[in-house]
């Protein structure tokens, strides 16, 4: 067995409270489904207000999760780490009890 060191588990911890909030997991999917799309758009896909959207957006963004490029007026998100989407699978698999 091998054991993972410090920093290691210190990044996947780090990774895990970026996404570890029910509409971060929704823009992560988002994106990963339909592409760049701008804050509006993301909102409209989740039913979400904006200045909630904007705030994990670039919560997300900060921490490496997602980039942007300016487009204009508008900003346009992107998946920068495709690998969460492994987590969010897997975890999604995972039977533990919810309650």
């Amino acid at each position: 067995m091998i054991v993972r060191d410090v920093q290691k588990l210190e990044k996947i911890a780090f990774i895990l409270k970026t996404i570890a909030h029910p509409v971060r997991l929704q823009i992560v999917e988002v994106l990963e489904i339909y592409g760049d799309l701008s804050v509006s758009e993301i909102c409209e896909k989740l039913k979400t207000e904006q200045s909630l959207t904007s705030h994990h957006l670039s919560n997300m963004k900060l921490k490496g999760i997602l980039s942007s490029q300016k487009e204009g007026r508008k900003v346009i998100y992107s998946l920068k780490e495709k690998s969460v989407l492994q987590i969010l699978n897997c975890l999604d698999d995972c039977n533990c009890n919810m309650g």
